[in-house]
């Protein structure tokens, strides 16, 4: 095999359900799993999980999603999706085959990753679980799909539901009493040192909050201050972040914390305080380069399809809306107060 060999996205697809099917066909002395916690799970890995069950939903026929929690941080996932398709097919927001209602996010944690799991139905314990219990859930696996962590339960899964006093559950529940506790409770777990300090705000004294905080608000309109990473832009190369015409900044940013993604703009003088005024083509591609995490010293074409990393950086966030007639149908992002540091 060829070095340079890359696999068609038919290739990965058979692989998957190849792979899917060993995990479903494998017996019980074979499946060799170990109790983690969502900070600490990898692909490719055969695992149990103990975790509060938050929401359940028909995806299809013969499949359910659940919404499970721990109290943690998913790891950080690279990015690699190509930058220059970003207009025409956008990194998505979330894996939610059926939309989840504000009165869904609601009940969902501020702090900690919601992790999806896809069960088929021939789990019979699934229906019964109600929306807080908590579960051990035995030889699980999970993959990442555009950067998004799913798990996965199998034939030989099991799944055990726990009481409240159970010590892992305990034990859960006293680490995530003491991240509450903590200065830094909103601040992403799996990542050293915590954000970058590439980017200053106006409101350096405010507190941070998570994005899936702002999502449930009651408020249409409201702002915040959080730290994100940059996964997206569009555009993203320096030639094109201002209008043609007018020259005005317009920038879309797929922001994503440990809760959820979204997409925020940048427009106008906000665009200008930013970027830090109207600074050459090669300062403002070096500014967007950074933001992304994209290797120094590789040409565009390259840095379009390269493995990224961006750093977690904090900025100030604000809703509005488009659309009167439906505030909440139409309500949009925006970045506001924050500026790259050089």
């Amino acid at each position: 095999m060829s070095i340079n060999y890359q696999a068609s996205n038919n290739e990965k697809e058979v692989l998957s359900q190849l792979r899917t099917h060993f995990y479903d066909h494998k017996s019980d002395a074979v499946m060799k799993s170990c109790l983690l916690r969502l900070n600490s799970i990898k692909t490719e890995t055969v695992f149990d999980l103990i975790c509060r069950v938050l929401h359940v939903c028909e995806i299809s026929d013969d499949q359910w999603m659940i919404y499970v929690w721990d109290g943690t941080d998913t790891p950080c996932a690279p990015c690699h999706k190509d930058l220059n398709a970003e207009g025409e097919d956008p990194l998505p927001l979330n894996l939610d085959i059926v939309p989840l209602s504000r009165k869904i996010l609601h009940i969902f944690p501020c702090v900690g990753t919601v992790f999806r799991i896809v069960v088929r139905k021939y789990f019979e314990e699934i229906p019964q679980l109600r929306d807080g219990c908590w579960v051990k859930l035995c030889n699980l696996t999970c993959e990442l799909h555009y950067g998004i962590w799913r798990g996965l339960l199998h034939g030989s899964s099991k799944v055990h539901i726990l009481s409240d006093e159970d010590e892992n559950v305990k034990s859960n529940m006293r680490d995530y009493q003491d991240r509450l506790a903590s200065g830094a409770r909103v601040q992403p777990l799996t990542c050293s040192p915590r954000h970058s300090y590439m980017t200053g705000t106006d409101f350096e004294k405010e507190p941070c909050v998570t994005l899936i905080k702002s999502l449930a608000c009651h408020k249409v309109t409201h702002k915040f201050k959080s730290i994100v990473r940059v996964v997206a832009a569009y555009p993203w190369k320096g030639n094109h972040l201002r209008s043609p015409v007018h020259g005005h900044y317009r920038v879309r940013l797929t922001l994503e914390d440990s809760t959820v993604r979204i997409h925020a703009y940048i427009h106008g003088d906000d665009g200008v305080k930013f970027f830090g005024g109207h600074p050459e083509v090669e300062k403002l591609s070096t500014k967007m380069r950074r933001l992304l995490g994209i290797k120094e010293n590789i040409g565009a074409e390259e840095a379009a399809t390269s493995v990224r990393d961006p750093p977690w950086v904090c900025c100030c966030l604000k809703s509005y809306y488009l659309d009167k007639s439906d505030k909440w149908g139409s309500r949009r992002y925006r970045i506001f107060g924050t500026y790259i540091l050089d």
